[in-house]
């Protein structure tokens, strides 16, 4: 496939005296609107559909400095939880996610019918860090027969009978359809590491298990990655990075509001005991497995409204530069329509 892009009316024009986040959030307020405006026209059949051009070069600008594709020098401590890319637009966040999703919504359909490519989406955070919110909020516009949703909990015994990857691979999304997994596969260089009495339950021979057993998954998980890669799966991470301060809030949250009782489990609290090992874990897992076919993407997420613009912000980035585009019918197609026609019109 070509990357092309094109657009309908004008290029946007950046203001050489703005601020690059202000630029590229007006792309994607820009773009989410004339590409929404474009399948209205589309269905209502009074218009010709018109393609439209996501400024990519502008929505990298507000993107980039979160995604990650090469993790040597990776350190969670030069990302900060409450970065916002220097934009107050909390007031204005609700409106500029429901454009982003009408975007989103767009390239998805093209995606389902051009069933070549598909997307898997990672989302891995601490406790109370939003993935469940941000998985509702980015995802509010996509059709449900074109995307599946996993959320991986603790291994079932079947699953421990087989290699670490064997669960979510079952759970891969096929050509043309979106996957997303809440925690994943990560959980294995996560959770297990810093809790190393979970591996003495996976069974797996004694002499395997050795001081190289996470460096080893991560190398293992890195070359699954690419092998998707080259079968035509666009690999996206992220990881939601919310502070300890933020994350004890949310926690009281859960206990002092009713209506969100239901959400607080006990281990949360004693999972924050552990911290500085999550931490580090994460940290190892980015480094190793960071890469350009399948980036992470470390989005602060002290700010909740933040976190889904800049996460929806990536997708549309990301998806758009497959150049997914509605199947082409040949001149014998074309014509068996045409006679299609006649018969349906002489009906």
């Amino acid at each position: 496939m070509t990357r092309s892009s094109k657009k309908n009316g004008k290029a946007a024009s950046p203001s050489s005296s703005a601020p690059p986040a202000e630029v590229a959030t007006d792309a994607l307020a820009d773009a989410a609107v004339k590409e929404s405006a474009r399948i209205a026209e589309g269905k209502t059949g009074k218009k010709k559909k018109l393609p439209v051009q996501i400024e990519l070069s502008a929505l990298d600008k507000l993107i980039a400095p979160y995604r990650i594709t090469d993790g040597k020098n990776f350190r969670i401590k030069d990302h900060d939880p409450d970065d916002t890319a220097g934009l107050d637009l909390k007031d204005h966040a609700r409106d500029l996610l429901d454009r982003g999703v009408a975007a989103l919504s767009a390239i998805q359909e093209k995606l389902f019918a051009d069933n070549t490519w598909s997307v898997l989406l990672v989302f891995q955070a601490m406790d109370a860090a939003g993935k469940d919110g941000t998985i509702k909020h980015v995802m509010s516009g996509i059709n449900p027969q074109g995307c599946q949703v996993h959320a991986f909990k603790a291994p079932s015994s079947e699953e421990l009978d087989h290699d670490f990857l064997w669960r979510t691979h079952q759970r891969l999304p096929e050509r043309g359809r979106i996957g997303i997994f809440n925690r994943s596969y990560y959980e294995e260089v996560l959770v297990v590491r810093v809790h190393q009495e979970i591996l003495d339950n996976e069974g797996l021979p004694p002499k395997l298990v050795t001081e190289t057993i996470w460096d080893d998954r991560l190398k293992d998980i890195r070359h699954h990655e690419r092998y998707l890669a080259r079968n035509g799966m666009l690999i996206l991470k992220f990881f939601l990075n919310v502070s300890k301060d933020e994350q004890k809030k949310r926690l009281l949250q859960r206990i002092d509001d009713p209506a969100k009782n239901w959400k607080f489990e006990s281990k949360d609290v004693d999972e924050r005991t552990y911290w500085k090992a999550y931490m580090h874990a994460y940290e190892e897992a980015i480094r190793a497995t960071a890469s350009d076919t399948a980036p992470w993407y470390v989005i602060p997420a002290n700010n909740k409204w933040f976190t889904r613009l800049a996460v929806m912000t990536a997708l549309i980035t990301e998806m758009s530069k497959l150049g997914l585009d509605y199947p082409k019918l040949g001149e014998v197609e074309q014509h068996k329509l045409l006679g299609f026609r006649e018969r349906l019109e002489a009906d």
